[in-house]
């Protein structure tokens, strides 16, 4: 049985900006269109939002009011360049890691795909939902429509462009028999708050007050650093949002683009010249 469709709400304003060193425009083009057609075919008809993402040119700025999906090569960069918590205008903003991804081994659509659902999902990163097991004990599930399901083995493709499975708004409710809908967008989960591969979801005992923990597909919880991987959804629903910061005006940081540019040529410079020493 598939999931009825929801009311439309107005579609959101994206925009992709390209920082990364290690991904060209023209590589960017297929993999926007690819994610534009998922949330529009795909996420919209069973989550209700709808987005339209539009490439920035390099050395422009965004429309004012737009979200940001940020292309970027690792943490690092990103706080070399001022992208933060949120855009310069206090809105959601999703980064993509993309040499990390690469040197992982791992697929960068897919975390494009995984970032962009994740954010139209809950873009203050303050949803979740409540599962109380007792009249005194309980606990709650980060929203996340990706996590659960994000391994790259477990994605699908448009126009041959790899993207993240997703579930439904049903995989969030305990009421669901096995079987009884479709909790995700592969039709792979069978029950809800089910946990794939290389899945898994952060919860939060409020009768243990432990904080958050990231439950595995093993079922076995493990602590979470106290921010998580600098720069991930993760770190910052760790963070109280009064400590959020806003991303550097744009114009300050095409020139810490620049900059950035200029010194990892330089270091490409140094060690091609000690190869040819050696």
């Amino acid at each position: 049985m598939t999931q009825p469709s929801l009311i439309k709400t107005p579609t959101i304003q994206i925009s992709v900006i390209n920082e990364s060193t290690v991904l060209t425009d023209a590589e960017i083009v297929p993999v926007v269109a690819a994610l534009q057609k998922q949330v529009t075919n795909d996420f919209r008809p069973v989550w209700g939002t709808d987005a339209e993402l539009t490439i920035v040119a390099r050395g422009t700025q965004p429309p004012a009011g737009n979200w940001w999906l940020v292309l970027l090569d690792d943490s690092d960069q990103a706080n070399a360049l001022g992208y933060h918590d949120l855009t310069t205008d206090g809105l959601p903003m999703g980064k993509v890691f993309a040499a990390s991804d690469l040197k992982a081994g791992t697929s960068w659509t897919v975390t494009a795909s995984h970032e962009l659902l994740e954010m139209l999902g809950d873009p203050n990163i303050n949803l979740t939902v409540f599962v109380q097991n007792s009249d005194t004990a309980g606990i709650l599930y980060a929203y996340e429509v990706c996590d659960a399901c994000e391994d790259d083995s477990l994605g699908y493709q448009i126009d041959n462009v790899l993207l993240s499975d997703f579930v439904y708004p049903s995989w969030f409710e305990s009421f669901r028999t096995e079987g009884s809908t479709q909790f995700d967008r592969m039709n792979k989960i069978q029950t809800p708050f089910q946990l794939l591969a290389g899945g898994y979801i952060g919860t939060f005992n409020v009768t243990a007050g432990t904080g958050w923990t990231q439950l595995t597909a093993e079922k076995r919880p493990t602590t979470m650093q106290s921010r998580g991987s600098v720069g991930t959804r993760r770190e910052r629903r760790n963070v109280p949002r009064d400590l959020w910061v806003n991303s550097l005006p744009q114009r300050k940081i095409t020139t810490n683009s620049q900059k950035y540019r200029k010194n990892i040529q330089a270091i490409e410079q140094r060690r091609e010249a000690r190869a040819a020493v050696a």
